[in-house]
């Protein structure tokens, strides 16, 4: 049986062609856990070595490559199509002297990390992987029920394989060189044991097969030779990780402005990315990571080394909650992730434009030519205006106010730490407490049976659906937080607005642009929802993606070191607090130049400044927030619908910017604005 006859394909979809598997993808596959959303987590060596044996091998059986106890020849070099083999072929065509195949799994090792990028690239592309927001995957529909997905029992992403390398392992099949390959490179990552139950005689079976291929005895050895050494010495070539003095802190000039991402920003410049501070305020000591390569670490690695729940804990314990969206790791996160995506998705709101725009004029109706109003405040009720009725099906206009206050107050005395504790407890925050209970009991009350009939699913259904169909994974004691999320939602989402609408006040030339383009999407009776995407707002998104950069409404996350790692040369201790500074890089020269210049021209695609892990103003991870799709086309809309509505002021333009950084960054509440011309009636 040729190569081609005995390759793995997939079926395709009508719009699909049926693409062949490479080694690598087989593997990749393999390490899925479909039920976390992630990969089986294996030595970083043992991994390596697999992915650059597995490329090797894919290569061999293509007749590329040939091996023997000796040596790697170079049989073809042309290019395959494939990225990753592509780039082994190259690497063996430039090396001038011949080589053994040992040397070649330690000489591509290193690329690893940049070979299962491509990976995964490629089963993306071609439909066999569903990404999620928050660097999850998942098999998709189409590759499920493809030709691979023929065993009898459950579904999952290596069924397309477990049938096959199960008869060679435990039925004393005869094994195609294939699938010898494909067990060894399985044996290395250690991955077998999640799919099999591996006694004695299976494993005796296994070490049998791994024999009988060279690439795989390579791989071997470039494990057991290279792996001890590295992680012995780990601790031992550690840097010590550098204090910040408290005078350093207190008196770098962003304390003052409480621009908090430019202060860790300066810090990094002198201590590092990674650093240790005590604030003069809240509880403890935490180490801190700033910059894109920290950024970059979190993202791809953040959830092995680090979780979510003890920051969370005490905020939990103030809702009577166990296990809330912000502090699950894990399984459970993504199980309930992917229960709210669609809610909290782009299209979700795409299809639910018009009811936005709806409650946006009901809201604006009353707004008239003349009036001052704080800005943040504004902001805050404009934007639960529209979330409320869209996310929960209720008005909570009269009570968003102490909701907000209250759940700023529960954030900075339970999660921040930054004010006592007694201080949520006091009269005025009880009384506000109340709100919460009373906007639950709104949604509840709205969302019976009979009035939910016939109308659009929203967030609260999907809430209220999941906790009767399973009342262990979603509590009744959960539902609290959890439904009056969106209300916090609104406080996030005001905060950002605010600072857009200020830049817009304190730059006249790039408000009359902003205005233009809002013009032509409001100007001729009904919105044009199809210009959102196209280059006639391209101004306004570029402002709001600036604004989003110098302004980021979220600094970064709160984190606990769950297993020892080392970051930038830097070993963090288990236990250990840490700042996870996302947006620090934001005010990095060596990632955005002249960081402290608003400069829009940043986001023109011969620049994209923004492409890269620096740019994080919606977090990393997966933890990175659930709705930013859905946010980043909200406020787009909601800012050309006021600018084409209203001509706004600041009551005192020459008083500099302030910022409120704590829970989370917002002007300072006593701003104030003038409407200073009404433009544009909108049709009732």
């Amino acid at each position: 049986m040729t190569y081609r006859e005995r390759n793995v394909t997939i079926s395709s979809s009508e719009t699909a062609t049926a693409k062949a598997l490479a080694l690598p993808d087989e593997l990749i596959l393999m390490l899925l856990n479909e039920e976390s959303g992630y990969f089986h987590q294996v030595p970083g060596w043992h991994l390596n070595c697999a992915v650059a044996g597995a490329a090797l091998a894919e290569l061999s059986l293509q007749a590329r490559i040939d091996t023997d106890m000796d040596q790697l020849i170079l049989l073809d070099r042309s290019p395959t199509g494939d990225p990753v083999l592509d780039f082994a072929l190259h690497q063996i065509g430039a090396e001038a002297d011949t080589r053994n195949a040992q040397y070649w799994v330690e000489r591509l090792a290193p690329h690893a990390e940049m070979m299962i990028d491509l990976t995964l690239d490629r089963l993306t592309n071609t439909g066999i992987l569903n990404y999620h927001d928050g660097n999850f995957w998942t098999l998709s529909s189409a590759a499920r029920h493809g030709a691979y997905a023929d065993a009898e029992d459950e579904n999952t992403a290596v069924q397309f394989i477990k049938t096959r390398i199960g008869k060679s392992i435990f039925g004393g099949a005869i094994p195609s060189p294939r699938d010898v390959i494909i067990i060894g490179l399985a044996s290395t990552c250690d991955v077998l044991r999640f799919i099999f139950e591996i006694d004695d005689e299976a494993e005796e079976r296994i070490q049998l097969l791994r024999q009988m291929d060279l690439i795989g005895q390579a791989i071997a050895n470039a494990v057991e030779h290279n792996l001890a050494g590295p992680l012995l010495r780990q601790a031992a070539l550690t840097k010590p990780i550098p204090r910040v003095s408290l005078s350093r802190l207190l008196f770098n000039r962003h304390v003052w402005s409480g621009n908090l991402p430019a202060l860790l920003a300066d810090l990094k410049e002198r201590y590092g990315s990674v650093y240790h501070i005590k604030p003069p305020i809240g509880e403890g000591e935490m180490f801190v990571l700033a910059g894109a390569k920290t950024n970059r670490w979190v993202h791809r690695y953040g959830r092995m080394y680090l979780h979510s729940r003890g920051y969370f804990r005490e905020l939990e314990a103030e809702y009577h909650a166990a296990g809330l969206l912000p502090a699950l790791d894990g399984a459970d996160h993504f199980r309930l992730r992917k229960i709210l995506r669609y809610s909290y998705s782009r299209a979700y709101l795409e299809e639910n434009l018009d009811r936005l725009y709806g409650h946006a004029k009901e809201h604006i109706a009353g707004w008239n030519q003349g009036d001052t109003v704080k800005l943040v405040q504004m902001c805050h009720r404009y934007s639960n205006a529209q979330l409320s009725p869209l996310f929960v099906n209720i008005d909570c206009q009269d009570i968003v106010d102490d909701i907000i206050a209250y759940k700023k107050r529960a954030l900075n005395t339970k999660v921040g730490k930054i004010l006592p504790k007694f201080l949520l407890f006091t009269p005025a925050m009880k009384r506000k407490a109340k709100s919460v209970d009373e906007v639950v009991d709104r949604i509840q009350r709205s969302h019976t049976s009979g009035q939910r009939a016939g109308c659009p699913r929203d967030h609260a259904d999907e809430l209220l659906t999941l906790h009767n169909s399973d009342p262990v994974f979603l509590p009744e004691v959960n539902l609290k937080f959890a439904l009056s999320a969106p209300v916090l939602a609104s406080m996030y989402v005001g905060e950002e607005l605010s600072f857009i609408l200020h830049t817009l006040m304190t730059q006249p030339d790039l408000y009359r642009r902003v205005q233009q383009e809002a013009d032509a999407v409001f100007g001729n009776g009904e919105p044009r929802w199809d210009l959102l995407d196209s280059d006639q707002t391209d101004v306004t998104a570029r402002v709001f993606k600036e604004c989003l950069r110098l302004y980021p409404t979220i600094l970064g996350s709160i984190r606990t070191v769950m297993n020892s790692c080392v970051v930038e040369d830097h070993e963090l201790p288990i236990g250990a607090r840490v700042l996870v500074a996302t947006t620090a890089s934001h005010y990095m020269d060596d990632v955005f130049p002249s960081p402290h210049t608003f400069d829009i021209d940043r986001y023109l695609p011969a620049r994209g400044e923004h492409r890269s892990p620096g740019y994080a103003p919606f977090g990393l991870g997966t933890h990175s927030c659930l709705g930013s799709r859905l946010v980043e086309l909200q406020l787009l809309a909601n800012v050309l619908l006021l600018a084409h509505c209203f001509t706004f002021e600041l009551k005192k333009p020459n008083r500099k910017l302030r910022i409120n950084p704590f829970p989370s960054m917002s002007p300072v509440k006593w701003i104030k604005v003038t409407i200073k011309e009404r433009r544009h009636e909108l049709p009732g």
